[in-house]
């Protein structure tokens, strides 16, 4: 069975301990509990932080950088110029010639979002940025040039089983998980993530050298650095089609169970099914017989409390039980009991073994590196199988730190049940929870996909919904950064977000209140610094977080927000830029999907323009326009 197959790769022949690791946990994560009392007392407070004061923003740049940032954000937010860009590329280029075309670029969009040609090119801009306190993502942003049509016809062939093809387009996988051809382009509708197509093992051998590459690069350039991983760039997507399909499967069946026993509705981490129960529900459905079932419900498996949890439920899947040769759930529409894994042949369990070893061949290189490695999340339809894979490699490197970052998309329903449920899961197994949330790339895709194929749309129902969800789970995790190992990475542009981390909550909303009131009206002097942008850290300071701890993290792309990765750099807080490079024409497509992603941001936001002018007429009227970052 391939499942064993996959934890088999996953686990076999590595020692549980990450090379090079004891001496970089010991200075770069504080012991966790009281332990921790004595070191906080002889440190400085946690700094208080200004996003409004455009000097100390903006003095790492010139003032034509100024200019330029000011005259792509406008561009960016021009609808008309968005609707026709690629024709006016297309346009220019022909007008001008590659050698022109390539200058006005690197002028203007180019120079704007991608850091240079390549990693010796980029060198300078690394390290400038670092001198004022900002670290780098390196991120090779080259994309292959596919015409839709070459897309779909990728997308279908890497996701289509070899069975599936034999009997004629039949899949046993629900609607979700089977590819469609009227998406089979993934790159519709998403404006702010790479997307990788499957075309051959030699190409995803490719990939795995240029992220080794991002990797040396970024251990380089720092000693606390980060790179960043597609898992879809790593082999075929049909496996990460499957195994989701499978995990999805499963876990529905526990909330089946967990209805019948008048247990639906509660959190995830806190459902608990009565094992007697359980085993009689299993036992009538005909999956095994009744001396078998007992072997699987041991105390040596599932302890003594008579009663399974989700995660209990989840290793049983783990080739260390017995039940993953009965691996069948009931399908819910004609209430047969049916196979829960799909056949492999021997050259698809040989794609699926490479993919296993290319991801473990990246986490080695970034233990050795000592670079922490994020895990991109995806689409909905490979994230089971992304986050489970990421989870394995997580309990082979994080055991003194947190090397490998998985990607919790705040936009889902279901954000807040993956963050507790892994959490819970590290806890108990002892190993370094490591997490990096963002909003999510993908909604616009997701929600047509749900609507035409007819599942039910993933994707939280409003902006504040996700807004909502997102500090939900950065909340659950600032707390969980007071009593262990761990480390979450911030990665957003929304200044509230910023602001949530460093703020309690209860201060937080009322900053936010008072920022719409004029600053007499809060009779409060001290409260007007809120409004005009300065923010104290005292969330991270009543946790006992200090950015010297380097447990929270924060993140933005090249290009964008930089008054608010500058302040924090500035002020000690480890933030980080995504940094894309390479040559000009290769890509176009990213540059693309920066100016859409600019569109729908900078429509709606106008602060960073209006302190970009802001900055500028400050310069102009005190005479520093030839101002020098030093």
């Amino acid at each position: 069975m391939y499942l064993k197959r996959i934890f088999f790769v996953l686990r076999s022949g590595v020692s549980r301990r990450a090379t090079q690791s004891t001496a970089q946990a010991t200075s770069e994560l504080p012991a966790a509990g009281p332990g921790r009392g004595a070191a906080e007392a002889v440190r400085s407070p946690v700094p208080a932080v200004d996003f409004g004061n455009t000097q100390e923003a903006y003095r790492s740049r010139y003032s034509w950088e100024l200019a330029r940032s000011l005259l792509v954000l406008r561009l960016c937010a021009s609808p008309a110029l968005l609707a026709r860009h690629e024709q006016l590329l297309h346009l220019t280029r022909r007008l001008l010639g590659q050698r022109l075309f390539d200058r006005l670029m690197k002028m203007t969009f180019y120079g704007q979002f991608v850091a240079g040609e390549d990693q010796e090119s980029i060198r300078p801009l690394i390290q400038h940025n670092r001198a004022f306190g900002v670290g780098s993502i390196l991120d090779y942003s080259v994309e292959e040039d596919l015409t839709p049509e070459e897309a779909e016809r990728k997308e279908m062939e890497s996701c289509t089983s070899a069975v599936e093809r034999d009997s004629r387009g039949t899949s046993k996988r629900e609607k979700q998980f089977q590819a469609h051809r009227a998406f089979g382009d993934r790159r519709g509708g998403v404006v702010s993530a790479r997307t990788y197509f499957y075309a051959s093992e030699a190409k995803c051998d490719s990939h795995m050298e240029t992220f080794l590459r991002c990797i040396e690069a970024s251990g380089g350039a720092s000693e606390d650095g980060f790179s960043a991983i597609k898992l879809s760039a790593l082999g075929r997507p049909q496996f990460l089609l499957q195994f989701s399909d499978v995990l999805t499967k499963w876990r529905r069946f526990f909330h089946q169970m967990a209805a019948e026993q008048g247990k639906a509705g509660l959190a995830a981490v806190d459902t608990k099914l009565e094992v007697a129960a359980l085993q009689e529900s299993v036992v009538k459905m005909g999956i095994a017989s009744r001396t078998e079932i007992e072997n699987w419900f041991t105390a040596e498996t599932l302890g003594v409390s008579g009663t399974l949890d989700l995660l209990d439920w989840d290793s049983l899947i783990d080739s260390k039980t017995e039940l993953s040769k009965h691996l069948v759930v009931p399908n819910m529409q004609t209430g047969q009991l049916e196979p829960l894994l799909s056949q492999f042949t021997k050259e698809e369990e040989l794609q699926m073994t490479r993919m296993l070893q290319r991801m473990d061949v990246l986490a080695k290189k970034a233990s050795e590196a000592g670079v922490r490695l994020m895990v991109d999340a995806e689409q909905t339809y490979f994230q089971p199988a992304i986050s489970r894979l990421t989870l394995e490699m997580q309990r082979r490197f994080n055991v003194e730190k947190p090397l490998i970052f998985n990607t919790y998309q705040c936009y889902l329903k279901d954000a807040y049940d993956n963050v507790t449920l892994d959490v819970e899961l590290a806890r108990r197994e002892g190993w370094c929870f490591g997490a990096k949330l963002v909003r999510g790339a993908y909604m616009a895709q997701e929600r047509a996909r749900a609507l035409e194929i007819g599942y039910e749309d993933p994707i939280n129902p409003t902006y504040e919904a996700t807004n909502t969800m997102y500090h939900r789970c950065l909340n659950y995790v600032l707390e969980e950064l007071k009593h262990a190992r761990a480390a979450v990475m911030v990665a957003s542009h929304n200044e509230d977000t910023v602001r949530f981390t460093l703020r309690s909550p209860s201060r937080f909303r009322l900053a936010s209140l008072k920022a719409w009131w004029p600053p007499a009206a809060s009779g409060c002097p001290k409260d007007r610094a809120a409004s005009e942008g300065r923010v104290r850290g005292w969330r991270m300071e009543e946790l006992g977080l200090h950015p010297a701890d380097r447990q929270v993290y924060f993140g933005q792309l090249l290009g964008m927000c930089d008054q608010i990765s500058f302040p924090l750099g500035q002020a000690g807080f480890p933030v980080y830029k995504y940094v894309p490079y390479g040559p000009v024409m290769e890509v176009l497509p990213y540059l693309s999907r920066r100016a859409l992603e600019n569109s729908g941001v900078m429509k709606g936001a106008q602060r960073e323009r209006q302190l970009l002018w802001q900055e500028l007429k400050r310069r102009l009227r005190t005479g520093s326009l030839c101002h020098r970052p030093a």
